[in-house]
């Protein structure tokens, strides 16, 4: 059976020179929430490009390696037949069009149907959003340039939803959020998940909430996998808890969290 995702050993490249992934693989099964882990500069958002064919536009390429979506390859597929094809990238920064009012961001994304005209307000998968987020309901005829960072982080879900995804990239949703807001966030998104059972590919810097929501992650340190594995045995382990959940770390600075399981191998080989 087909993986929502598939990624084979690709290599990220800007400038045919500037290596921000080295051979990064991972799945993404059907229905699945997956969580990218790591420090800023680890290649996750140049990860999520990547998928979502924006790499061109900044000067960088797959250099190596493979791109599978729902078992299609799709490494040199443009940025807009993938968003007709069931993939919608929600970007760092929420990137919602601040001009226009919350029902017009949604009638916008509407584009992505293939074959199908933006509608009015007041279509069923307007109605969809506005019930998993009550208070877009409640402003639709807002400006989106106005609403809170949490709001325009639910519009910015709220726009995936209308396109009727089958892949959902989300890149940073809890960025200069209140923690009360994320909470909120990532249980609507959790319930987005297990209502709809579209697949999700969460990049996260928040590992605990993370690791919370997703199934299966990956943590990434200087474009490469330091770890992975299901969530449940990611957040009981040592080094884990010490990087990216601030559990039991008695060091000043951050270490590498490569170097330190390379330390103790080696230290275990040794003995």
């Amino acid at each position: 059976m087909a993986h929502a995702l598939e990624l084979r050993n690709i290599e990220v490249t800007y400038l045919k020179t500037v290596q921000a992934v080295k051979g990064l693989s991972l799945v993404v099964p059907e229905g699945a929430i997956v969580a990218l882990l790591g420090p800023n500069g680890a290649g996750k958002t140049s990860t999520l490009k990547a998928i979502a064919g924006l790499l061109p536009l900044e000067r960088g390429e797959v250099a190596a390696g493979s791109i599978h979506i729902g078992g299609r390859e799709t490494t040199t597929e443009l940025p807009h037949r993938l968003v007709r094809a069931g993939l919608f990238h929600v970007r760092e920064g929420r990137q919602v069009f601040a001009d226009m009012t919350i029902e017009e961001n949604l009638v916008a994304a509407t584009y992505a149907l293939t074959g199908r005209k933006p509608v009015a307000g007041g279509s069923a998968g307007f109605d969809e959003v506005y019930g998993y987020f009550p208070v877009l309901a409640k402003r639709r005829r807002d400006i989106a340039g106005y609403l809170s960072g949490g709001e325009q982080q639910m519009l910015a879900i709220g726009r995936a939803l209308v396109a009727k995804p089958r892949l959902i990239l989300l890149d940073e949703p809890s960025l200069g959020l209140a923690p009360l807001i994320v909470r909120e966030i990532f249980d609507i998104v959790t319930r987005i998940n297990r209502e709809t059972h579209v697949s999700m590919l969460l990049v996260e810097q928040n590992a605990s909430i993370a690791l919370q929501v997703a199934q299966h992650a990956y943590v990434l340190e200087s474009g490469r996998v330091a770890i992975e594995g299901p969530t449940e045995r990611l957040r009981e382990n040592a080094d884990v808890r010490e990087f990216y959940l601030g559990v039991g770390a008695g060091h000043g600075g951050r270490r590498s969290f490569i170097d330190v399981k390379h330390y103790r191998r080696k230290k275990a080989w040794i003995s």
